[in-house]
């Protein structure tokens, strides 16, 4: 592949979902039109007459981008729906504790708990599949509440919720936190 093949297909990967358009292509790569055309076209071309390639050239909307070849399907979603081997950030595994330990909880219920704000570790344990909203309060604002998931079961290995470790054995504060560290240092794969 010559050198402008390539660079085309790392701007193109770096693009993502949004694609180049040829004006782009040719600012960028600082070419003619047409010499664009021609590298969009052998870079087409060559993942076409690949078929163990995984990806090819798509132009959608005036745009060309890099997608994934339709036969590959079964395993993207798998890769999508297998839970990966990611850590939780100390914010969001104090989060994820709150919530097990006090659901049906608000966001504010959690905030005042936490002493910060919590919107980026709920939206991260929602992402991961950890928690999710079950509800509203009633009254004035309707503040959802969260609630932990099955994969949060799954993930501790729980039967169900009352399977947590009783926070009313502990004797101090600091046997609290000792017992959550090591509930939570299971999940983090330490």
């Amino acid at each position: 592949m010559n050198k402008k093949l390539g660079i085309l297909e790392s701007l193109l990967f770096a693009a993502g979902d949004e694609g180049l358009s040829t004006k782009q292509v040719t600012e960028v790569m600082e070419i003619s039109h047409i010499e664009a055309l021609n590298l969009l076209e052998t870079l087409s071309d060559s993942y076409a007459e690949s078929p163990e390639r995984g990806i090819l050239l798509l132009e959608l909307a005036g745009t060309f981008q890099l997608a994934t070849k339709k036969e590959n399907a079964a395993y993207l979603r798998k890769l999508v729906t297998v839970p990966g081997n990611t850590t939780l950030s100390q914010a969001s595994l104090e989060t994820l504790a709150i919530i097990a330990y006090r659901q049906p909880i608000t966001r504010m219920e959690i905030d005042d708990i936490r002493g910060v704000k919590t919107d980026g570790p709920i939206h991260t344990l929602i992402a991961k599949g950890l928690i999710m909203d079950k509800g509203r309060v009633e009254g004035a604002g309707r503040a959802k509440l969260y609630v932990t998931t099955s994969e949060f079961l799954d993930c501790f290995g729980l039967n169900k919720i009352e399977d947590l470790p009783s926070m009313d054995t502990a004797d101090s504060e600091e046997m609290v936190q000792d017992e959550m560290d090591l509930f939570f240092d299971r999940f983090n794969g330490k």
